[in-house]
């Protein structure tokens, strides 16, 4: 049948109207030198004019509704806005994986209450799903607010389909890309990154390092014995363990720290801005979080150790490498020293390591310091403080404020206080039997949360003690001479458990006294709720009174109010007769400090 010639005409601009079109269409897929970003912008652009369209959007689905890529002539849309599912008009392209063409959204049943149609006044709509590979992943959308002349045509449709299978195409080979890079740069079987990423990446610390001054620490872990597992139950069984420890140490490691499979049952971990002790701090954590408890397989509950050497950079390092050397020459130096342990070295040479305190333990080298405490207004000594120190292989002492924080991260505090009171009260004992004081000298000493919570402890404690007071041939009344120490700066978040771990040693006749009063927010609180005999006053506000007018007036109220309670208050860190001075006229107790007394190591501790 022969059209007239008007007809001709015009199915003849429409023939050559879209033959220009997949021209344009066709030169820009091809383009080479274009990003993937560049090219899903530049195709929406050409698509939208070329159907004489105001809005196009390349929406992803997820659980959520993404607007990957926008062209907007009408400042209706955001790139990268995310919208729940609910409030898009693609969704029943998704759901019904069919194109939808709507030549007027006000007649339309589903859209016509559409706020983007109601408020926004959208008129023309067109949804082509995207596929990527089998499914769809996106909705290519163009919308307008005028009618389109004509309506949508074959030409057209065909024309914005085509448009959608090369975006599906091109979003396809993103994903492989993607998905490539992750297998190339992941460990796959413990999810971590592999080797060749690790390397890429501490390139770039290395270099953010330098850039910003900032230091950091490399940690190489290994497994202990771990061939015999792969020998003895296969490597299946390895496979399981290795990816269990991998979760434990992902689950230990701060915020900004990363870690890496190395190589075999090899792992490296990165810490951010650490120093020597903060990096053993950390690896003895994940240490301790690897054997914490046995790891369940097939072949049963398997127990493993690591071992773990920590290299830190040179100032004057430009490559990583060099600390990766020294934390792998600390880690033969760990397993030949016997395995399950962390050894480190920086540029200095060998740090002292937080496992020194674990090595003092065992080898019974924590001993007891004792301050004396005097009362300020007769001079007269009246009690002394127990005071931990680790003894190291050269003789000598390392202060508890070196240590204590480490060994409170460790969970090593309640050893510590276990062989301090232990100490403290058979020293009570020898003084009592010797006549040398009366049973009103005080003995303090300092006891940590996690040593209250151990009642096997603090049973064995208060069996000790009857022992003591059975042998010191005194007989004594309701109140003993041990008091025990406890500190706000420790943060005990629930005060009846608190309560209910001191009933035992209260009842038996010790009595508290509150450390570092004046050093948290806590300090009143526990004032109100427990039977606090000694208040101790923090030493940063006794270094101030003569400074500071309100650190005065702050001490000497403190001291009345302690003195109406009933509770004698301990000024600590004095260091020279005048302070002394000040705080007896304040109406203070007792003093502490090296103007009284360095702490001393009895000889047969």
């Amino acid at each position: 049948m022969n059209l007239p010639s008007d007809q001709q005409a015009q199915a003849l601009d429409e023939s050559l109207l879209h033959a220009q079109r997949l021209k344009s269409l066709w030169k820009l897929v091809t383009q080479r030198d274009l990003r993937e970003d560049q090219r899903f912008h530049a195709m929406l652009r050409l698509a939208s004019q070329a159907m004489n369209m105001e809005l196009a959007v390349l929406g992803e689905f997820s659980s959520l509704y993404t607007l990957r890529y926008v062209y907007d002539t009408l400042n209706l849309a955001e790139e990268g806005a995310v919208l729940s599912i609910e409030d898009t008009l693609c969704q029943h392209v998704q759901q019904s994986r069919e194109p939808l063409f709507v030549e007027d959204l006000r007649q339309h049943p589903l859209f016509q209450s559409h706020h983007l149609v109601v408020q926004a006044g959208l008129y023309v709509y067109a949804g082509i799903p995207v596929w990527a590979g089998e499914e769809v992943q996106a909705v290519l959308a163009f919308m307008r607010r005028e009618p389109l002349r004509g309506g949508f045509n074959e030409a057209d449709i065909a024309y914005m389909e085509l448009v959608a299978g090369w975006m599906g195409y091109h979003l396809s080979q993103s994903q492989q890309r993607q998905l490539l890079e992750k297998y190339a740069m992941t460990d796959q079987l413990t999810g971590m990154l592999n080797r060749r990423a690790a390397e890429s990446r501490l390139e770039q610390e290395m270099a953010r390092a330098k850039r910003h001054g900032e230091g950091f620490a490399l940690a190489m872990l290994d497994l202990d014995f771990f061939k015999a597992v792969n020998d003895r139950y296969g490597h299946a069984v390895g496979d399981a363990v290795l990816r269990a420890v991998a979760q434990r140490i992902l689950a230990g490691l701060r915020e900004d720290d990363w870690v890496a499979r190395w190589g075999g049952e090899e792992f490296l971990v990165f810490l951010r801005s650490a120093d020597v002790r903060e990096a053993v701090f950390v690896i003895e954590r994940l240490s301790a979080g690897v054997k914490q408890a046995p790891i369940a397989t097939t072949a049963g509950d398997i127990r493993m150790t690591l071992s773990a050497g920590i290299g830190m950079p040179d100032k004057a390092d430009f490559d990583f490498r060099l600390a990766v050397e020294v934390a792998d020459a600390c880690l033969y130096q760990a397993k030949a020293n016997g395995r399950d342990r962390v050894e480190a070295r920086g540029g200095a040479g060998v740090l002292w390591p937080a496992q020194v305190i674990k090595r003092a333990l065992q080898d019974g080298q924590v001993v007891m310091a004792t301050q004396v405490i005097v009362d300020l207004a007769s001079g007269r000594t009246v009690a002394d403080e127990a005071l931990a120190r680790v003894r190291l292989p050269d003789g000598s002492l390392l202060a508890a404020g070196e240590f204590i924080e480490a060994a409170e991260g460790l969970g090593l505090m309640p050893q510590i206080d276990r062989i301090v009171s232990r100490l403290s009260m058979a020293r009570c004992a020898d003084n009592l039997r010797g006549g040398g004081v009366g049973q009103e000298f005080a003995h303090f000493v300092n006891l940590s949360p996690q040593f209250l919570a151990r009642r096997d402890l603090v049973e064995e404690m208060l069996g000790n003690a009857m022992n003591f007071c059975q042998t010191c041939g005194v007989e004594f009344g309701p109140v003993k001479p041990v008091v025990f120490e406890i500190t706000e700066r420790q943060f005990l978040r629930n005060l009846d458990t608190l309560e209910a771990d001191l009933k035992p040693l209260l009842d038996f006749g010790f009595r508290l006294a509150l450390d570092d009063f004046g050093s948290g927010y806590s300090s009143f609180l526990y004032l109100a709720r427990l039977p606090i005999s000694f208040l101790k006053i923090e030493g940063w506000l006794v270094a101030n009174i003569r400074k500071e007018r309100k650190i005065a007036a702050i001490v000497e109220s403190l001291a009345g109010f302690a003195r109406r309670e009933g509770i004698i208050t301990i000024a600590e860190c004095i260091e020279d007769a005048e302070t002394a001075r000040i705080l007896r006229d304040m109406g203070v107790d007792q003093g502490q400090g090296w103007y009284f007394g360095r702490p001393e190591v009895e000889l047969d501790c």
